[in-house]
């Protein structure tokens, strides 16, 4: 054979070597992008579990003061345990909302008992309730940073050749429910 034939092997060659490795740097690449994604879904969870832990201490601390609403007590137990049992992400977020909800009507409600305010216990368990809504305000911001590299990854060409062979599709962002951005409103 000639030189112009090896050449024309070798650049074949290489051109399916590059391919080769391109495909096989895209494919790992966005398996560990979905593992971030994964990843930051389970520190979205860690804080939920973080608040779900601290609700039988909230709840015990209220119960001492007479008079305290009942239902609000008996919501937050119910919402607690309905949490911990949801089946799947969509129902332990919705849950996780309406526990964002149950607190802050209980905490709107608390300001309306001025002795049970006043307790250190009841202090200590609002300032801990307040650090981990933060917490899970900071996580869900970082598991929605993650999946929206997550679904631009999946979305842009070449990488979604590969996407659609791994059966990757967008992941949902975290949204608050409908009407997140209202304060609970507390009459008696």
């Amino acid at each position: 054979m000639n030189n112009k034939v090896w050449w024309g092997i070798g650049i074949v060659a290489a051109v399916i070597l590059l391919g080769v490795f391109w495909y096989i740097g895209t494919y790992n690449s966005l398996i560990r992008m979905n593992e971030e994604v994964n990843n930051k879904w389970a520190q979205v969870e860690t804080q939920y579990q973080r608040r779900v832990d601290l609700i039988p201490n909230l709840v015990n601390t209220v119960k001492g003061v007479a008079g305290f609403e009942k239902s609000t007590l008996e919501d937050i137990t119910r919402l607690r345990s309905q949490w911990q049992t949801a089946p799947d992400v969509n129902a332990k977020v919705e849950t996780a909302n309406q526990i964002e909800s149950a607190i802050s009507k209980l905490l709107v409600v608390a300001e309306n008992y001025p002795q049970l305010t006043a307790t250190k216990n009841f202090q200590a368990l609002q300032d801990e309730l307040a650090n981990t809504e933060n917490k899970v305000a900071v996580e869900r911001g970082r598991f929605n940073d993650a999946v929206r590299d997550f679904n631009a990854r999946i979305k842009t060409f070449p990488s979604s050749i590969v996407a659609k062979k791994l059966g990757y599709a967008d992941r949902p962002y975290f949204q608050s429910k409908a009407g997140a951005e209202n304060a609970p409103q507390v009459t008696f």
